[in-house]
C-alpha cells in the first residue's frame, strides 16, 4: 500500500505555463532527467498538492530512459511508486519497464454499452434490475464466476483474451472490433504467468471484484457534440451501461511476482532510484520481457472478464425488458497498462514503451488500432465518476497525440482515503441518501458502499473540464447513474 507521509510539494516550486499545465522542472530535485508536467486548475492542485502525488511524478522523472515529461493527469493522487493518474514514455530500446507503472490491477479499465432503451422505460424497473445484475454478475473480493474453465483452457483466455470468451458463446463477434487491441493483446505468453496466479484467477471469469470496480446502469443526459455522439450511437435520455473491473486476482499476483525480481534484478543493471517502488529493469532484458509477456496475458484476462460480464448483463436485461432490450459495445479501454507504441517525439517518430497508471487512452482521427467506425472520428475516452455524481464520454484529439501520447486522465481521482470515507458512516444510511436521488445502490458488503461514496472523490466535472480546456479530448456526453452494482 502507498506510505502515507508528509505532503513533499508547495505551490510556490510549480511553474503555472496556462491555466491548465504546471511544470516541475527538473532542477527540482536531484535525479530527474526531466521535467514533470501536471495538467490541473488552481482548485484541483491544491487537493493534489494534499499528499505524495507530485513527488511520485518527479521519482518517475528519474527512470532510466525516460521519453519527454513525466506527465500528471488532473485525477492524480497517491498510488504504489507511480501516481495513480501518472504517465511516463521510455525508450523502447534503451529505456525500462516498471510494474508500478502499470499498477497491481492490469488491465482495469472501462466499457460502455448503449441500450436501445430510453430512461422513462427504465426508471419504473430500476430496482428489479439491479437486482436482477446482482444475482447475475458475482461481486466481492473472493467472488467466483459461471464461466467453466480448466487449467488447459485458462492459458488460451491469456493468449487470446475476450476471443476465447465469445467464441464460446459469451458475446458477438462485433464486441471483438470495439475493444482496444480487439481484446487480444500480442505477445501474451501463459508460460511467464506463475502457477499462483493462475490459481487465483481461473474461477474469477466474469466477476466484477470488489473496491472502486463496478456495473453501473446511467443514462445519457447532456449531449455537447450531437455528430460524434451520433457515431458513437449515442443520444439523449438513453439507458447505458459501464463496467468498471480488470483482472481481478490473477494480475494482481503478476505484478506481485514481477515486483520481487525486479528489486532482485536492479542492482545486476545499476539501476538505483529515489523509490524502491519503482522497481524496474530495461525492457530488452530477460526480466523485462518476461514481465511484458505475463502483463499482457494478464491483460487479456482481464478483457475475457469484461466479456463475460457483458454478456451477463445482457441476459439481465432481457430477462427485465424482453429480448428487444439490446445492448450494443460502444468501445473497451484500459487504464493500466504499459504497450509498446510509436509517437512523434520532436521531429522524430519514436518506438516508446508508454506506462499508463490510471490514466487512458485518447487517440486522434487517423490513430492505428482504431476500430474502422471511429477512424474519422477518434477513439471514445471514457471518464467514470462517482457512484453518485457522472460519467462521461469524451473523443480524442491531435493535442493528446503530440502532448501526452494520446492520453488522459482515467476518472474522477480519489480526494479521500477509504478509511476517511468509512470514519462515522452508516451504510444504510448512505444508500437511502443515494435511493433519494433516484440511484439504487447494491453492495456485497458495507464497505463496497462506504468506501466510494461521491464525497469520496474529486469533482468529475471539473477533472473533466481541465482535460478538455487543455485540449486533450473533447467532451461529447455526460451520463447520469441510475443504478450500480458493487462489491
Amino acid at each position: 500500500m502507498p506510505r502515507l507521509l508528509a505532503p513533499a510539494m508547495e505551490k510556490s516550486q510549480l511553474k503555472k505555463l496556462d491555466p491548465y499545465r504546471w511544470l516541475v522542472p527538473r532542477s527540482t530535485k536531484a535525479g530527474m532527467l526531466t521535467d514533470a508536467l501536471i495538467y490541473a486548475d488552481e482548485h484541483l492542485l491544491e487537493q493534489i498538492l494534499g499528499d505524495l502525488s507530485l513527488e511520485q511524478a518527479m521519482n518517475v522523472a528519474c527512470l532510466p530512459g525516460i521519453v519527454g515529461r513525466s506527465l500528471a493527469m488532473p485525477d492524480i493522487h497517491q498510488g504504489y511508486g507511480f501516481p495513480i493518474g501518472g504517465v511516463a514514455a521510455t525508450d523502447a530500446e534503451q529505456g525500462v519497464i516498471s510494474p508500478g507503472g502499470v499498477g497491481f490491477d492490469i488491465n482495469c479499465g472501462v466499457r460502455l454499452l448503449a441500450s436501445t432503451l430510453r430512461r422513462e422505460q427504465v426508471q419504473p424497473q430500476i430496482r428489479e434490475l439491479v437486482n436482477q445484475l446482482f444475482r447475475d454478475v458475482p461481486a466481492g473480493t473472493g467472488s467466483e464466476g459461471s464461466v467453466p474453465c480448466n487449467y488447459q483452457e485458462l492459458d488460451e483466455v491469456l493468449k487470446r483474451g475476450a476471443a476465447w470468451v465469445v467464441e464460446r458463446g459469451y458475446g458477438e463477434p462485433a464486441d471483438l472490433e470495439f475493444c482496444e487491441e480487439s481484446g487480444g493483446m500480442r505477445g501474451a505468453d501463459p508460460s511467464k504467468v506463475s502457477d499462483h496466479a493462475k490459481k487465483r484467477g481461473r474461477t474469477q471469469i466474469g466477476t466484477l471484484g470488489s473496491g472502486n470496480h463496478f456495473l453501473e446502469v446511467q443514462w445519457v443526459e447532456q449531449i455537447f457534440e450531437p455528430q460524434i455522439a451520433e457515431r458513437f450511437g449515442l443520444f439523449l435520455d438513453q439507458v447505458v451501461v459501464l463496467i468498471h473491473c480488470g483482472s481481478r486476482g490473477l494480475g494482481h499476483q503478476v505484478c506481485t511476482d514481477f515486483l520481487r525480481v525486479m528489486n532482485e534484478a536492479m542492482a545486476r543493471y545499476s539501476i538505483k532510484l529515489p523509490d524502491r517502488q519503482l522497481a524496474c529493469v530495461p525492457l530488452s532484458s530477460p526480466e523485462g520481457q518476461n514481465y511484458l509477456a505475463a502483463m499482457a496475458a494478464a491483460a487479456n484476462f482481464a478483457w475475457a472478464n469484461r466479456q463475460a460480464i457483458t454478456h451477463f448483463t445482457r441476459g439481465a436485461f432481457r430477462r427485465i425488458f424482453g429480448e428487444g432490450a439490446r445492448l450494443r459495445l460502444v468501445y473497451d479501454v484500459a487504464h493500466n497498462m504499459a504497450k509498446r507504441e510509436r509517437h512523434r517525439v520532436g521531429q522524430v517518430e519514436r518506438d516508446l514503451v508508454v506506462h499508463r497508471k490510471g490514466a487512458t487512452r485518447s487517440f486522434a482521427a487517423g490513430a492505428p488500432g482504431l476500430p474502422a467506425a471511429y477512424q474519422d472520428t477518434g477513439q471514445p475516452v471514457l471518464i467514470p465518476g462517482s457512484m453518485g455524481t457522472a460519467s462521461w464520454v469524451l473523443v480524442g484529439t491531435q493535442r493528446a497525440m503530440e502532448e501526452t501520447y494520446g492520453t488522459v486522465c482515467h476518472g474522477a481521482g480519489r480526494a479521500m482515503s477509504r478509511t476517511a470515507s468509512k470514519r462515522g458512516r452508516d451504510a444504510r444510511v448512505e444508500s437511502k441518501k443515494l435511493e433519494d436521488r433516484g440511484i439504487i445502490v447494491r453492495s456485497e458488503t458495507r464497505d463496497g458502499i462506504l468506501e466510494e461514496l461521491p464525497e469520496a472523490y474529486k469533482d468529475v466535472d471539473e477533472v473533466v473540464e481541465v482535460v478538455h480546456n487543455a485540449g486533450l479530448a473533447r467532451k461529447v456526453a455526460r451520463l447520469r447513474p441510475m443504478g450500480v452494482v458493487k462489491g
